[in-house]
């Protein structure tokens, strides 16, 4: 079908096909169509719903154009998110990344520059020290090495450009947010997903499941991650199918705090967050001193750092649990604390840091 059909379909709310998607795709990313169709195109979509078949095509359609990281490890795990939540707060799935990395989850995180948040995940993880710039060897060998690796998606996926622009000036959540997490250039197939409505839950796990997810947790709350401040709607894709719950901080033994004692400024504040969660504030012995601290200023820095703490735990007992290495998210919590008490999850961040390079 042409594009102008394409077009018509969707102005007629009409679903597409598997097909028409990924030929619609294909020649938007070909250059064989103008920005002004791109922008009805995916407006269009958006205002229409996009369906799993739909979904499931983009994805595949960015899956075969992408530059592969080639692996042979098993049950690699990312925790990308949708961002687009607006809820402000530091970088939480890429400290969960690190976190679970210390407990020997092989992590391929993918991610990108800010889009409409204050920082994303390359923008803090520069912030940190750590060259986002890999190329798929240098990728490839830190998997290997390290256990970790960060996927910059400009690099990967190149054909994103011809839509760049259009998606900048469109200032909307498009199907883009959606492919991101759904487009690993290592195809790990073990992943938690954060997505900005609970609508998209069941919606994003299908899709997954449809793309041979081994274990996905998708995930919503008052945010695009788990939380530790209102419950969380879950629902975990496998090949068995697919099982929807929802949790609360309480279940895993933690103390509900609130957003805004997570939310950062900006990519500085949100690497001092990280940091701080790594170095161990706002664990049990820090808990301890916060309630010696004088009524203030002090009690009230060492809640937040509590509440940081908290949150990553359970972000990257989702990531734990998906990998395999943990039985359940409860058991995923406790490794977590490990991995961050035992200073395993900075030695994690030491060595990206120190990573010189083999290309």
């Amino acid at each position: 079908m042409e594009f102008d059909g394409i077009l018509k379909k969707l102005i007629e709310a009409r679903d597409l096909s598997g097909h028409e998607a990924a030929d619609a795709l294909n020649a938007i990313m070909d250059g064989q169509v103008n920005p002004s169709q791109i922008a009805a195109f995916l407006a269009l979509l958006a205002a229409k719903g996009e369906t799993v078949e739909e979904i499931v095509a983009f994805a595949n359609v960015m899956r075969g154009r992408a530059v592969r990281v080639e692996t042979s490890l098993e049950n690699l795990v990312d925790t990308a998110g949708t961002g687009g939540d607006g809820s402000g707060t530091f970088n939480i799935s890429t400290a969960a990344a690190i976190v679970a990395a210390g407990v020997g989850a092989r992590v391929a995180k993918h991610g990108n520059k800010a889009a409409s948040s204050k920082s994303g995940s390359a923008d803090v993880l520069e912030e940190l020290g750590v060259k986002i710039s890999v190329d798929a060897k240098q990728a490839q060998a830190q998997l290997g090495e390290i256990g970790i690796t960060f996927l910059f998606a400009p690099l990967y996926h190149p054909a994103m450009k011809a839509v760049a622009q259009v998606r900048r000036e469109l200032g909307f959540k498009t199907v883009f947010n959606v492919l991101g997490p759904l487009t690993n250039p290592a195809g790990a197939k073990r992943q938690v997903v954060g997505v900005y409505e609970k609508a998209l839950v069941e919606k994003i796990a299908l899709a997954l499941q449809k793309l041979g997810t081994q274990k996905a947790l998708v995930v919503c709350s008052d945010m695009d991650e788990i939380s530790a401040s209102a419950p969380t709607v879950i629902c975990e894709a496998s090949g068995k199918g697919i099982e929807k719950n929802e949790i609360v901080p309480e279940d895993f033994g933690i103390q509900r705090s609130s957003l805004a004692q997570i939310r950062a400024s900006g990519k500085q504040e949100s690497a001092k967050i990280i940091l701080g969660v790594l170095e161990g504030k706002g664990g049990r012995k820090e808990g301890a001193n916060a309630e010696k601290a004088a009524v203030g200023q002090a009690e009230g820095q060492a809640r937040m750092e509590r509440a940081a703490r908290d949150v990553v735990l359970l972000n990257a007992a989702g990531a734990i649990y998906a990998s395999g290495i943990a039985a359940s998210l409860k058991q995923g919590v406790e490794l977590a604390a490990k991995s961050i008490d035992e200073g395993k999850a900075m030695q994690k961040l030491e060595q990206l840091r120190g990573y010189n390079g083999h290309s």
